[in-house]
């Protein structure tokens, strides 16, 4: 993957974690175990530090930056959607950002809490934990639900496992020229994956 160091400063990646070979990690960046980071996302700490914390996952085409004397944070079990932008805020323990979304300078996003896809939070708005925001400005519409609550967490936890499968079988290779039926499907390499962790 594309890793540089800046001003002397290394990023520090898990060997537990999961980051993609097109993304970018340039400088004060710490990426914890279990973390997925997904193609094409930039994590760019040349100015403030970046801290993704464990079992988090920042998706494709996410970018992740701050300014001077400022870390983003994303706490644990963070959930950062396709293509959303983090500039210096912080997302709480368990929280999810919706795909397209933009956290701005100094926001925080409260623990358990759902921002909607392509929502904007406002610089230094702070959110409760346990609502749903959404909009551009972003507003809390309403308390989370635990059927939502359990929702975020099934999606999270599908994070997790990727991070693991991409760890154990993600390989780069040439594509076959035409479909065949000795080709393995997800399926079968689930169903295969679950005899063999049984024996």
């Amino acid at each position: 993957m594309p890793c540089y160091a800046i001003d002397g400063v290394i990023p520090v990646i898990s060997p537990d974690a999961y980051v993609h070979p097109t993304a970018v990690i340039i400088g004060d960046v710490v990426i914890e175990a279990g973390v997925y980071i997904g193609p094409f996302a930039s994590l760019r700490a040349d100015f403030g530090g970046i801290r993704v914390k464990k079992n988090a996952n920042i998706q494709d085409n996410c970018i992740i930056h701050g300014f001077p004397n400022n870390v983003v944070v994303v706490e644990e079990y963070g959930h950062i959607g396709h293509a959303a932008i983090l500039h210096g805020c912080i997302v709480k323990k368990n929280a999810l950002v919706g795909m397209n979304s933009v956290i701005l300078d100094l926001a925080e996003v409260g623990e358990n809490s759902i921002i909607g896809a392509n929502s904007t939070v406002k610089a230094k708005m702070v959110l409760p934990p346990n609502v749903m925001a959404l909009g551009s400005p972003a507003k809390v519409i309403r308390e989370l639900e635990e059927k939502e609550l359990a929702w975020k967490a099934h999606g999270t936890q599908q994070y997790i496992n990727l991070t693991k499968r991409c760890l154990y079988s993600l390989e780069e290779v040439k594509p076959l020229t035409m479909d065949a039926d000795e080709r393995l499907t997800h399926e079968q390499f689930n169903t295969q994956h679950k005899i063999k962790s049984e024996l």
